[in-house]
């Protein structure tokens, strides 16, 4: 029997308020009449509410590289809205200035965490999976079979800011050497809490390397980069960015990305300095978001997140 699993949608109306923006007074009395995208469809909580608030003329493209979530997604049959099986780093396959809004909700959703199948959580016994697509690419267990120490102390340290990276790799490397490759959840997360031997309070000690590792396999920071230089070149003037992350590696890259292309930049060596400047702002800042207590306390998988949000500017 299939399983439904839940999720509760994170910064839901705060997020579609800040994707349509002042949409509604250019469009008509009904809601936007643009496209707006929902690049990270999950089960759908941000695209059932972008469809309500949509004119009959608006449209919606979603996007998930996640096979469960594009099932889910059939099951919505307005016309106006289309679901892609692809990542977010395929943004740019859109027409140029097509787009009034990008929504991106990063990280992983309940359902994934949820499902034990899906090897994401160290809570549950599983197999050691950890795609997002499980329809290609190697499994966290395939790739953990042949790595080198050096390969997962890089991997471990940089995308799960991991102080104990180095003998966390050498016991996954020492385990495979003994008994054979590590596939399961649980074995990982076992090895991991008897080689770290100290962590923050109320956190479990696998938390970081199974978070490096989903970073990793699914290369969602370098998909992230690329998601964001599409958004630039989709979206029209006056349309709006809207990001959530739920870590700090992710909130750098937006904030970082957010702020290079919110600023003009002259050439000081030009001998004139009226000349034009060599990179135009392309993107207005229109602040952060945090959860409010209330969310956080009903949902706390929100409490992390951080939502940025830009506008397209007319350069």
């Amino acid at each position: 029997m299939q399983t439904s699993w839940q999720h509760t949608t994170v910064l839901l109306n705060e997020a579609v308020q800040a994707l349509f923006g002042n949409a509604d007074a250019q469009g008509d009395a009904q809601g936007p009449v643009g496209t707006y995208v929902d690049a990270t469809f999950g089960r759908g909580g941000h695209s059932q509410l972008i469809l309500s608030g949509l004119s009959p003329q608006g449209r919606l493209i979603a996007f998930d590289k996640d096979p469960e979530a594009v099932r889910a997604a059939q099951a919505i049959t307005d016309p106006r809205f289309s679901i892609r099986h692809q990542g977010f780093k395929d943004l740019g396959e859109l027409p140029d200035a097509s787009v009034a809004g990008v929504l991106l909700d990063l990280g992983i959703s309940s359902p994934q965490i949820d499902n034990p199948q899906r090897g994401f959580s160290f809570r549950f016994e599983g197999p050691l999976d950890m795609r997002m697509d499980t329809t290609r690419g190697e499994s966290v267990a395939q790739w953990l079979a042949h790595a080198e120490i050096q390969q997962m102390v890089e991997v471990i340290r940089d995308y799960g800011e991991e102080r104990f990276a180095v003998p966390i790799a050498k016991a996954i490397a020492a385990r495979r050497q003994e008994r054979g490759p590590i596939s399961s959840t649980t074995e990982l997360a076992e090895l991991v809490a008897g080689t770290v031997k100290t962590r923050e309070p109320g956190q479990n000690p696998a938390t970081r390397t199974f978070q490096a590792l989903r970073i990793f396999i699914n290369a969602e920071l370098e998909e992230l980069q690329q998601a964001l230089d599409a958004s630039l070149k989709v979206l029209q003037p006056g349309g709006r960015l809207v990001v959530i992350s739920f870590h700090s590696l992710e909130d750098r890259i937006v904030k970082q990305f957010i702020a290079k292309h919110a600023r003009e930049e002259v050439d000081k060596r030009q001998p004139n300095w009226m000349l034009p400047p060599t990179q135009q702002m392309k993107l207005l800042s229109l602040g952060r978001v945090k959860p409010s207590a209330q969310e956080v306390a009903s949902n706390p998988r929100s409490r992390s997140a951080t939502m940025r949000v830009a506008q397209r500017t007319e350069a």
